[in-house]
């Protein structure tokens, strides 16, 4: 059988931490990583610059997901601010068009939120509240 390469849809995903479904994600941002070339030049009549690989930089990944009763992303969050960070292990999957097969996953190793955005609260509005979560990590995979 032909092997699918038709694109993801952008609102078919879920989101674990340590392997457990921890909130209700609307959102998720940033994903990405940058390896900052180190530029030298070459010795010599050419004098060509060159570039090595340097360090490799993690994007802070963002997550937005509405408010609920659940305190367990705030505990997470509590725990960083006092100074002793909960690393978790965090898998980002995206589903395939059935809602429930799982297609490709980004293993984020070693992530705890680094900063909180609390909801936008108006008495007019109609939205779910929604919270935001910026994670650091310190290894990225693909699987």
């Amino acid at each position: 059988m032909p092997e699918d390469t038709s694109p993801y849809r952008n609102f078919n995903f879920t989101l674990q931490i340590q392997d457990i479904e921890a909130a209700h994600f609307t959102e998720c941002l940033g994903l990405g990583v940058r390896v900052h070339p180190i530029k030298y030049r070459e010795s010599g009549a050419g004098q060509i610059v060159r570039a090595l690989t340097g360090p490799v930089e993690y994007a802070e990944v963002i997550l937005r997901y509405g408010v609920t009763t659940s305190t367990d992303m705030w505990q997470w969050l509590v725990a960083s601010m006092r100074g002793t960070a909960q690393r978790r292990n965090v898998s980002l999957i995206m589903l395939q068009e059935d809602g429930a097969t799982e297609g490709d996953r980004w293993n984020l190793a070693n992530a705890w939120p680094c900063e909180w955005r609390g909801p936008v609260l108006e008495t007019m509005g109609r939205e779910a509240a929604i919270e935001e979560m910026r994670l650091v990590f310190d290894q990225l995979e693909r699987a």
